[in-house]
């Protein structure tokens, strides 16, 4: 038999003071060793197997606290990682030092796994052929950018940590490799077609999205968290109970939502754990004790598509005095007409208690769509909720239901209750003795970026900001930019405010303003950085193709606190 390999990974998911977890799929079955520099002692896991794929999540612990140190990876005792000779330097687990107070947080959604090469690095609308303009270009990535800059800088000015908010596969816009793949499988001609169908194929998404050498080494000495939007399963999914139904009346569905969740809980949620909750995850212990675990996850993946409560995807992890909350925004929701929530009652429960418990200098509220939107967009959004609900009749209703999933108008506008519960308890937190310094709700979803200052109301002692970073890599149209720049101005906010107006919808119960002349539209990444009770957002994008290694340059910096 073969000796075993490195198929993807490794990747460093949580990194405390203490302790830090790595994830690997290997080859095949496989004893996984990672062993630090220095001192640390080593740790040593068994692979578990799902439908014929092999991972492990192999957590260390007697970690120094502010401490840097390389690690290798063995698989039955052979060095598989890091490379010999390769272009990066070797990886690194840096641990956070409570004492320090500072924090580099990078964050972004929305990545298309596609060659680093034109045409796919051109700009939209770059290249004409036979008098045509072509689409689909996806211009530059600003992950691989930010790789290959951290390439030639010392450690102490990497990020700590990466935040991916949503999207890093495309279950419905495949790369071509991926599409050769699943034309080798089955017949595109019926449904799906080219987009994915099950879990062997979402792991072929997982593979192209990780394995470029410069994402692979970036995610193996960078500690990230992540949580799924709409695109690494469908696109506009879980819109509306119409919708829902429309999708599992497919014969194809059944086999996608399964392998979807498969996936999602291998190669993301996992490393968003700490190794507390680990241990305390029996889900966890029945796979990593079991021969073949696939059945185990087939069903646990059929349990948490019909019922939101089956599982909790949100997770918090604490930098020393910062805390960040990631909240579903997308598997957990409650469709219900008269009753559409984002989050079930427990779940909910648990993000109220993460965020009032108080005892941080910087409280970060992630949630892969955005809490506040353009007015314009709000406002239809806040409308379309209405009018499906059946405040203009039952015909409207079906008209609007149509306009909804065509305009993805399914943000945290067009769920009013928790749009106000969320608006409540960002307030609580601001407000009373111990207020953080700065609270900051970070998003993606929306393929443009902006900054938005929040007005809480009267008590709020916190500043408060919505940052969205999207997209990393896939960019919008032009037709597509010109809608929303018209969201955010005066006569777009006038529109949608009117026909709020018109289905009953009140004025929202907080306020924000762009800060900034427009939304940016192109490839970037952010970073906030922390210092104490000091806090700024840096902003950067991608250069345009010329034939040299993409940079990131600045577009915004603001301090925050």
């Amino acid at each position: 038999m073969d000796a075993p390999e490195l198929v993807l990974g490794p990747l460093l998911r949580f990194v405390g003071p203490r302790e830090a977890t790595v994830w690997v799929e290997t080859s095949r079955p496989a004893e996984v060793e990672v062993r630090p520099a220095g001192g640390p002692p080593p740790s040593r896991e068994r692979t578990f197997s799902v439908a014929g794929h092999h991972y492990a999540l192999v957590t260390l612990r007697g970690l120094e606290p502010g401490s840097s140190c390389g690690y290798e990876v063995l698989l039955d005792g052979r060095r598989r990682w890091p490379p010999s000779g390769g272009p990066f330097p070797p990886p690194l687990i840096r641990t956070p030092d409570p004492s320090s107070g500072r924090l580099r947080l990078a964050f972004g959604s929305c990545r298309v796994s596609v060659p680093h090469e034109p045409p796919y690095t051109l700009r939209r609308g770059s290249l004409k052929r036979g008098g045509v303009l072509r689409r689909g270009f996806y211009e530059r990535d600003a992950l691989y950018a930010l790789a290959l800059r951290m390439r030639g800088q010392p450690p102490g000015r990497w990020p700590d940590a990466l935040l991916m908010l949503g999207d890093q596969i495309y279950a419905d816009e495949v790369s071509p490799q991926a599409k050769e793949f699943i034309r080798s499988r089955r017949d595109t001609s019926k449904p799906p077609g080219e987009q994915v169908a099950d879990f062997e194929e979402y792991t072929r998404l997982y593979l192209e999205a990780w394995r470029t050498p410069a994402i692979r080494w970036l995610l193996s000495t960078v500690p990230s968290a992540m949580i799924f939007d709409d695109h690494d399963v469908h696109d506009d999914w879980n819109t509306s109970e119409a919708w829902v139904r429309k999708m599992r009346s497919k014969p194809w569905w059944e086999e996608r939502i399964v392998g979807a969740f498969m996936s999602y809980w291998v190669y993301q949620h996992l490393g968003n754990l700490s190794p507390a909750e680990l241990e305390e995850d029996p889900l966890f212990a029945k796979v990593r004790g079991s021969r073949d675990a696939t059945q185990t996850l087939r069903g646990f993946a059929r349990a948490a598509d019909r019922d939101a409560a089956a599982n909790r995807w949100s997770f918090r992890r604490d930098f020393d005095r910062v805390r960040l909350v990631v909240a579903d925004s997308r598997a957990g929701r409650v469709l219900s007409e008269g009753r559409r929530a984002m989050l079930d009652e427990a779940e909910w429960a648990w993000i109220e208690e993460q965020v009032l418990s108080g005892g941080f200098d910087h409280l970060l509220f992630a949630t892969s769509l955005p809490f506040v939107l353009s007015p314009g967009l709000h406002h239809l959004e806040a409308a379309s909720e209405a009018v499906c609900g059946g405040a203009w009749g039952r015909a409207a209703a079906r008209a609007g239901e149509a306009v909804r999933q065509a305009l993805d108008l399914e943000h945290w506008s067009a769920f009013g209750r928790s749009f106000a519960a969320l608006s409540g308890l960002l307030r609580r937190a601001a407000s009373g003795e111990g207020a953080p310094a700065s609270i900051a709700v970070l998003s993606g979803d929306v393929h443009h970026g902006y900054l938005a200052a929040l007005d809480l109301g009267p008590g709020a002692r916190s500043p408060a900001y919505q940052a969205v970073g999207s997209p990393i890599r896939n960019p919008l149209g032009l037709p597509e930019r010109l809608a929303l720049r018209a969201a955010w101005t005066r006569a777009g906010a006038a529109l949608g405010r009117g026909i709020a107006r018109l289905a009953g919808v009140g004025e929202p119960p907080v306020g924000w303003r762009l800060l900034h002349q427009s939304p940016w539209f192109d490839n970037h990444i952010s970073t906030l950085s922390f210092e104490g009770r000091r806090a700024t957002l840096l902003v950067e994008k991608t250069t345009p193709e010329d034939g040299k290694p993409p940079k990131l340059l600045p577009i915004l910096e603001r301090r925050l606190a």
